[in-house]
């Protein structure tokens, strides 16, 4: 029998509470008993974003309430400043440029993250721009982004918002979305949250609502003052949600609360330091230049094939992390710390990285990443 340990940045293991509520009978979801439901999780949603602004939840995947965060503020013909690092920093622009935006396209090496001065330099190179997307963490690369430090220059400009793709770093790394200026950010459930995919989030701020007033950009399903009027009358969705998931979702905040959010982003931090002191630790190298405190992107190391080190971790070992994504494929592997884990899990996926290594042919010690880890954790 081989046991096998999830430690992908998404979906992340599931607590056994969590997946215990979502198997309860199904409620109608025009019912008191699940209205109470929702808006308790409403509330505690602000908790987690750490805002004062409603939440609005979504049954998607973060990318719908990405492209919501485009169809309800803008329209065509509107300029966006796009910040692109990787993968889904590449997906803002996707998402802009199908609803006909003009995309201003700060483009960074993978790995690599925008300067705040190179924001404010396009910011007034373009007085026109009306939104700057960018991302919190770039889960293709590891890498973080100074969301703080962009949220000083954006709030300054009243024409101009902040949308924050928080979807794998929320709950993992630290986000103030209302002392940060954050107008509009978008998480999902499969990551920090603690559920399966299925639900999308998305904090909308006072200054975000204005610019729904005046959006041309055609939208139905994720139309966010519908679903805003919905929830303040109590029905509390505009159409039918994801039932059992928000069931769940109830269990996993009380869980997170229970933790403390401070408390949460703490042992993220702690478990991402104890990752990667043990990947340097074996002579590897990280790849990202600001890492993440929500996955470890972490190198290929010559003579090794990155496709054959995945695989053994996964077929061999039942640890499984993510590869490496468009050129990146075959050059990095991806080591998630993130949502419900703990200090045995990074052990655990140390120790099976090296154990691979040493099936390959690469000169490790063994152990020796484990060990620098445990000095952390202790």
């Amino acid at each position: 029998m081989k046991k096998v340990y999830l430690m992908t940045p998404g979906p992340t293991p599931v607590p056994d509470d969590v997946r215990l509520a979502e198997a309860k009978p199904i409620i109608h979801h025009r019912t008191p008993e699940f209205v109470e439901i929702y808006e308790r999780v409403s509330e505690d949603l602000k908790l987690v974003f750490k805002t004062r602004n409603v939440v609005l939840t979504f049954l998607s995947s973060g990318t719908g309430a990405m492209e919501g965060a485009v169809a309800n503020t803008l329209s065509p013909g509107d300029r966006a400043l796009c910040i692109t690092g990787g993968k889904f920093g590449e997906r803002w622009s996707e998402i802009c440029r199908a609803y006909g935006i003009e995309v201003v396209s700060l483009n960074v090496d993978w790995g690599d993250y925008a300067r705040p001065e190179q924001v404010r330099q396009l910011l007034g190179q373009y007085p026109d721009i009306k939104a700057v997307f960018t991302a919190l963490c770039e889960t293709s690369t590891g890498t973080l982004f100074p969301i703080k430090e962009y949220g000083e220059i954006v709030r300054r400009r009243e024409n101009t918002l902040l949308i924050v793709d928080a979807v794998s770093g929320l709950g993992a790394c630290d986000l103030r979305t209302d002392e940060w200026a954050v107008d509009i950010c978008v998480s999902g459930s499969q990551k920090g949250i603690m559920l399966p995919p299925g639900l999308a989030f998305a904090s909308v701020s006072d200054k975000a609502w204005k610019f729904t007033e005046t959006s041309t950009c055609p939208k139905y399903y994720f139309d966010f003052k519908k679903a805003n009027k919905a929830l303040e009358k109590r029905s509390p969705t505009a159409y039918t949600p994801g039932v059992s998931l928000v069931v769940a979702l109830d269990k996993a905040l009380s869980m997170l609360k229970g933790e403390g959010i401070d408390n949460v982003l703490e042992r993220h931090a702690k478990l991402a330091r104890a990752t990667r002191e043990g990947v340097k630790a074996l002579g590897l190298t990280l790849f990202s230049k600001n890492p993440a405190n929500a996955v470890t992107a972490i190198d290929i190391p010559p003579g090794i094939d990155g496709s054959a080190l995945k695989n053994t971790l996964d077929k061999k070992y039942g640890v499984k992390v993510a590869g490496g994504q468009a050129h990146l494929k075959g050059k990095i592997i991806r080591i998630a710390h993130l949502g419900y884990m703990g200090q045995f899990d990074v052990i655990t996926a140390l120790s099976a990285l090296e154990l691979s290594l040493k099936d390959l042919g690469y000169g490790v010690i063994l152990g020796k990443g484990v060990a620098r880890a445990m000095e952390i954790l202790k």
